[in-house]
């Protein structure tokens, strides 16, 4: 199973929306974190640029923005 991950250079909230992913990734085993730079896509780039970090399981945004472990989990959890 496949998250995206969408980021900006230079984002604290995306450093920050890291970490949280990597407390996710440990009690998820099964997901794989795929981290996407929306600044090497101009179509993303217009998509994403207010809303990094985003992170997205089968095409639903779970969390944009402050992104934090509980509502991360909650997301997937409803999702799966």
């Amino acid at each position: 199973m496949y998250i995206q991950f969408y980021i900006g250079s230079n984002c604290s909230l995306c450093e920050d929306a890291k970490l949280q992913l990597s407390f996710f990734k440990e009690e998820h085993d099964e997901i794989c974190i795929d981290t996407i730079n929306i600044e090497e896509d101009d179509n993303l780039m217009e998509k994403y640029m207010m809303r990094v970090p985003v992170v997205m399981y089968k095409g639903v945004v779970l969390q944009e923005g402050n992104i934090d472990f509980v509502t991360l989990s909650e997301s997937y959890e409803k999702m799966k």
